[in-house]
């Protein structure tokens, strides 16, 4: 399955509390459309969020976090893992 990772530039200051509970409704809604959201990372300060998502495509993707609650990716791009 191709990996891909999003990136949401919120703007504001963003918490890890908020995060979890947004990526808590991803791990909900993902089944219905073949994806699985791996692992996130967050910048507070900046309002930055990473997440490294397995999806058969990054509308796929998109479309968990549309569904899940509304905070769609700034920009998503296809990754492969190095050891």
């Amino acid at each position: 399955m191709p990996l891909f990772m999003d990136v949401h530039s919120l703007g504001d200051a963003v918490t890890m509390d908020d995060v979890a509970k947004a990526h808590a409704a991803d791990l909900q809604t993902q089944p219905q459309h073949d994806v699985q959201y791996l692992r996130y990372w967050v910048d507070e300060s900046e309002g930055k969020i990473f997440c490294l998502v397995e999806a058969p495509d990054a509308e796929s993707a998109e479309t968990v976090h549309r569904e899940a609650h509304g905070l769609v990716a700034d920009e998503i791009y296809p990754v492969k893992e190095g050891v």
